[in-house]
């Protein structure tokens, strides 16, 4: 997993941003939290996944470029908007 230098964050992501990207970092349930990534399709602009989802077996194994966290559905949406 690799982290963008100039990561992208909601309004509450920023408040919380040191425990959230150690939870990521340290494989922590963090149910609320969503990270933005670079596309898997190349189709689309970014890709929006709980972070609950980066715990799985499977998702660990590929190699996901961090682009910006949120910490609601909602407020990730909101940031790739203002992209």
């Amino acid at each position: 997993m690799q982290w963008y230098d100039h990561l992208y964050m909601g309004k509450k992501a920023r408040r919380h941003r040191y425990a959230i990207i150690q939870g990521i970092r340290e494989e922590k349930l963090q149910p609320e939290v969503y990270v933005i990534t670079s596309p898997q399709n190349g189709e689309n602009l970014c890709d929006i996944y709980p972070s609950v989802m980066l715990l799985t077996p499977a998702e660990k194994k590929k190699e996901r470029m961090i682009l910006g966290i949120a910490v609601t559905y909602w407020e990730a949406l909101e940031v790739v908007r203002r992209w």
